[in-house]
């Protein structure tokens, strides 16, 4: 992609607004996907946070004060979305989140758009008894491979916090995967 700062500014110029979050939209589309159906794990509701994201990206643009990589200010908005998301769906449904984030699981088997395996799921398993800032540690750097520093730019964490939680969430994820 071009200079930020230059692509910023075609974002915030009404002449060239549309075509350039069209081209945003393309770049961040499949990284951000894959980032929220980490969090939420159903495609369906993967794809609803997605569009809120984009939809809060375009309405917040003009808030952005570039502190942050444009990258990394999006995906803080995609993470905070997945899981306002699942506190919503939770408390509609009148269930813990673990209880929904088991449900989720369960559902993986059906989900057309999942090609993993019972080791796979049996990962979300072990994931899902892990506390959520873990979770969302161990997810990103695990699945995703983001660096610490863009990882705790995102989640608002310090780097030697962050390699602590994800110690803790792979000793822990392997000793449930261990155990059976």
């Amino acid at each position: 992609m071009q200079d930020e700062k230059e692509f910023i500014f075609s974002l915030l110029n009404p002449q060239t607004q549309n075509q350039a979050f069209q081209r945003l939209m393309q770049e961040y589309q499949k990284p951000l996907y894959n980032h929220v159906r980490n969090i939420v794990l159903s495609h369906d509701d993967a794809d609803d946070v997605l569009q809120n994201t984009f939809v809060k990206v375009f309405q917040n643009l003009k808030s952005f004060k570039g502190e942050s990589k444009l990258f990394t200010w999006m995906y803080r908005i995609a993470t905070n979305e997945a899981l306002t998301f699942l506190n919503q769906k939770a408390k509609k449904s009148g269930i813990s989140s673990v209880e929904l984030q088991n449900k989720a699981i369960d559902n993986l088997k059906a989900d057309l758009y999942f090609d993993g395996n019972e080791i796979q799921i049996k990962l979300q398993k072990a994931i899902a008894t892990l506390p959520e800032k873990q979770q969302l540690v161990f997810k990103m750097k695990y699945f995703e491979d983001l660096k610490y520093e863009e990882i705790s730019e995102i989640v608002g964490t310090s780097v030697g916090a962050l390699k602590a939680s994800y110690h803790h969430a792979v000793k822990k994820i392997e000793a449930f995967v261990t155990t059976d």
